[in-house]
């Protein structure tokens, strides 16, 4: 057994160290259970004090449905290209009349023949979750690159299994277990660990890391996490499918960075509304953990 004064050693130089994460109390514990308890759908979520390192989990380990939050991940792997020389954010991409795909963003709207550089279908993939635009980002990058990217960042649960709708799938897609994720899986402990990754400066490089979080602090809409914290800076992404909807960022509050990853699934309805019941439980859940986690 360690001896009382040995482990106030260890508690005063550890911890603030790193090699031990304090979690929330159950006084937030109780909230997000509460809250939770009430909701049609089954949630899942994790979040993270990136200042003191406090965490807060429920079914943070639970592989879920990203929807189009696994664009952030082929974001990385179009930077970490294009800083490694096999890319130029000026290679040109081109619309056709084969590769629109619906759903959100508005390439599919615009003219054939339509020529992009690499940075422009990146940015309208990011900004308002283009469709069409992560389709023709993939053709350059692969799936199966973008998510050799993530296992070399430490991140083995995050998959992109193919191109939105369908064709290029990844190793990982063709696995029959995989089938049931549609686009990628994601862990919401995995995506804060990306998160947070990126805030540090440790993806990329910092330059690299930096410009990926302000492309996030651009994105279109502000439907889920942070909704009612108007004033205060966040980068996001969000995603929805007919019965998910997904949503991962950092609130940049006063009090601290709050990065987080909230998952609804199995939604009892079918909703395409911005007060989807799912967008307004992450936006209450998104005000406790940031209150619960800098208190």
């Amino acid at each position: 057994m360690m001896r009382p004064f040995l482990l106030f050693v260890f508690f005063a130089i550890c911890v603030p160290l790193g090699f031990a994460q304090p979690t929330a109390n159950n006084s937030l514990d109780q909230q997000i259970k509460n809250k939770v308890a009430s909701f049609k759908g089954h949630v899942s979520l994790y979040a993270k004090n990136l200042d003191t390192g406090q965490t807060y989990t429920l079914n943070g380990d639970e592989r879920v449905r990203t929807a189009s939050t696994i664009k952030i991940a082929v974001m990385v792997e179009a930077f970490a290209r294009v800083a490694e020389g096999r890319a130029k954010w000026t290679d040109e991409v081109v619309l056709t009349k084969e590769k629109k795909y619906g759903g959100s963003g508005i390439l599919y709207e615009l003219s054939d023949g339509l020529r992009l550089t690499l940075r422009d279908a990146v940015n309208l993939m990011m900004l308002v979750s283009d469709n069409t635009a992560t389709n023709l980002v993939l053709e350059i990058l692969t799936t199966d690159a973008v998510n050799a990217r993530m296992e070399s960042l430490g991140l083995n649960q995050i998959k992109i299994m193919r191109k939105v709708g369908s064709g290029g799938e990844s190793k990982a897609g063709k696995d029959p277990d995989n089938k049931r994720f549609g686009l990628g899986m994601a862990t919401p402990r995995e995506m804060v660990l990306l998160l947070d990754k990126l805030e540090r400066g440790e993806v990329v490089s910092s330059a690299a890391s930096k410009e990926m979080i302000d492309l996030m602090k651009r994105e279109q809409g502000r439907y889920a996490i942070g909704r009612s914290l108007w004033d205060v800076p966040i980068a996001s992404k969000y995603g929805a499918l007919d019965r998910l909807r997904s949503s991962i960022g950092i609130i940049y509050s006063k009090k601290g960075k709050i990065a987080m990853a909230i998952s609804c699934d199995d939604l009892a309805e079918v909703m395409w509304s911005v007060d989807n019941p799912a967008y307004l439980l992450m936006s209450e859940l998104s005000a406790m953990l940031v209150t619960g986690l800098t208190s």
